[in-house]
């Protein structure tokens, strides 16, 4: 006995920024990240907090499975960094929800909202939990230096989560991680303290070698599905729909055409929303779900690249 998605919920900023807006401030224009990138617009956190977007996720998420906050037994939050260092925002999520159970973040970066469900997979597995809340909430926006025109522009902020309950819809799940840290990276802050010498002037950004990553994710997401069709047992054809990380257009559109699948099967809406690290995933998942795009029966997968390096695929049917 594993899991089923039995509910999705996302939120995000209300605060838009458009690739005009971006023109204004670094040398770049709509064309040139419309055609490198296929994003248009992104939100970010202005006048609320990371923890008001998730808690509006987690609200959605539990409204749609009809599940009451006191029946959670776990509550996974992926998170590059939430609002405090300490306490950790899935115990700040709980706060709001004003219930308790175990909580605690995970940060395995953009493939982090499957490193969740593995973990969750887990506590199904050894009986310890009936109901999981896995959620992920990221503000990239303040790890970006938005003097860089090469990364300023592929990042947004936003939540998504998905209400896990007892079942047989996970198919398979694996985890990669290769241990590399040049291609990306976010610099920890300088410690303030009379004992440890610092450089003054050490980078406090995002940095990425953009070339390094592309390569990186069009293979992993390749290798990464053709693996985990294999290991399930169905045909790359049997898949439904592909829910591949939303960091780059041209990336999905690469490893569509490797897979030999029709763009139908591998929805999008990076363009409104960019690149929102672990978020992408579920967000994209309530999409679809409130649109009605998903029937029950369906196969299907997702995958996810990122910082470390680290990757994380899996196989779902969907049905609550």
């Amino acid at each position: 006995m594993s899991f089923s998605i039995i509910g999705t919920g996302s939120s995000l900023p209300s605060f838009i920024v458009k690739n005009e807006d971006l023109s204004k401030i670094v040398d770049t224009n709509d064309e040139w990240i419309t055609t490198r990138t296929g994003i248009k617009e992104r939100r970010i956190i202005r006048d609320e907090s990371l923890l008001d977007i998730a808690e509006k996720a987690t609200r959605a998420a539990l409204k749609d499975a009809n599940t009451d906050a006191s029946e959670l037994d776990l509550i996974i939050c992926s998170t590059l960094q939430g609002d405090t260092i300490s306490p950790s925002l899935a115990c700040l999520v709980l706060e709001r929800l004003g219930v308790e159970c175990p909580a605690f973040d995970i940060n395995a970066a953009c493939p982090g909202f499957v490193y969740a469900l593995d973990v969750a997979a887990a506590y199904f597995e050894s009986k310890k939990a009936k109901k999981v809340l896995v959620l992920s909430a990221e503000q990239l926006s303040k790890f970006t230096n938005w003097e860089d025109r090469k990364t300023c522009v592929l990042f947004g902020d936003g939540a998504g989560a998905v209400v896990l309950g007892e079942g047989d819809g996970l198919k398979m799940i694996n985890l990669k991680a290769k241990g590399q840290r040049e291609s990306l990276y976010i610099p920890a802050f300088s410690p303030d303290s009379p004992f440890v010498k610092t450089e003054s002037s050490q980078n406090q950004f995002l940095d990425m070698k953009g070339q390094e990553i592309y390569k990186f994710a069009v293979y992993t997401v390749t290798e990464d599905v053709l693996f985990a069709a294999q290991k399930a047992g169905i045909e790359i054809d049997d898949i439904d729909y592909f829910l591949l990380h939303q960091a780059n257009g041209r990336i999905i559109e690469a490893a569509r055409n490797r897979l030999n699948q029709p763009a139908s099967k591998f929805p999008m809406n990076l363009c409104n929303l960019g690149n929102t690290s672990s978020a992408t995933i579920p967000i994209l998942l309530d999409e679809m779900n409130q649109n009605n795009q998903l029937k029950d029966g369906d196969i299907l997968l997702m995958s996810a690249f990122g910082a470390g390096l680290t990757s994380g695929v899996c196989i779902l049917k969907w049905g609550k």
